[in-house]
């Protein structure tokens, strides 16, 4: 399965949601379960508060529910329709599939479960192992990537996106200084953004502002 470009892997899954509708505290039936999963994925935090920040090097992530699609055949134009309603799960990533799915199981296991409790078989879904296993029953095969991970880490790409942005600041400030006293700044700018330092100071996983 050619899900992997480079050190970059992109996974694409089609979970079947039940067919039925959930059942409140009184026993009544209650909203369908593909509604269900809709309203929680509406109910995911978005960017840095996201449960997706929490696990490392994500390039992106995404999660929605694929109702239908048709195709037509023959000149009759005979329809052929999904048997299921699917929550599809995208993620595009660096590094292999199982550190990164077990990672996700670790970190966000109350999200995952939140999240896939009503599709199809994910109630004997019990440790990391069993969601790789889970997740890979349900995987397709990936022909296109995320464009602009450069093949590098998270830490990486969040520390140059920092450095650009800190440099694109710093060239606004040198409008109109001699060449002496913006070399002295420079030598100051260095010693602010630390290039050889990933982790400090850089933009956090997920983060949505630009900030000083």
């Amino acid at each position: 399965m050619a899900n992997k470009s480079g050190k970059a892997y992109a996974l694409t899954t089609l979970c079947p949601i039940n067919d039925g509708r959930v059942v409140n505290d009184k026993g009544i039936e209650c909203e369908s379960y593909d509604k269900a999963v809709r309203r929680l994925l509406q109910d995911i935090p978005l960017n840095e508060d996201s449960f997706f920040a929490r696990v490392d090097n994500t390039y992106f992530a995404r999660l929605f529910i694929l109702n239908d699609v048709f195709f037509q055949q023959g000149n009759d134009f005979q329809q052929d329709h999904l048997k299921s309603k699917y929550l599809c799960f995208n993620s595009n990533f660096h590094g292999e599939l199982e550190p990164y799915l077990t990672q996700m199981w670790n970190d966000c296991e109350a999200e995952v479960r939140n999240v896939w409790q009503y599709c199809v078989g994910f109630n004997r879904v019990n440790t990391a192992l069993e969601f790789i296993t889970y997740i890979k029953a349900c995987q397709l095969k990936t022909t296109l990537f995320f464009n602009g991970s450069n093949d590098e880490s998270l830490t990486k790409q969040l520390k140059a996106l920092y450095v650009k942005q800190m440099f694109s600041e710093f060239v606004l400030t040198q409008q109109g200084k001699s060449a002496s006293e913006t070399k002295t700044n420079f030598k100051y700018f260095l010693q602010r953004v630390q290039l050889n330092n990933l982790e400090s100071p850089s933009w956090k996983p997920a983060q949505s502002e630009l900030t000083p």
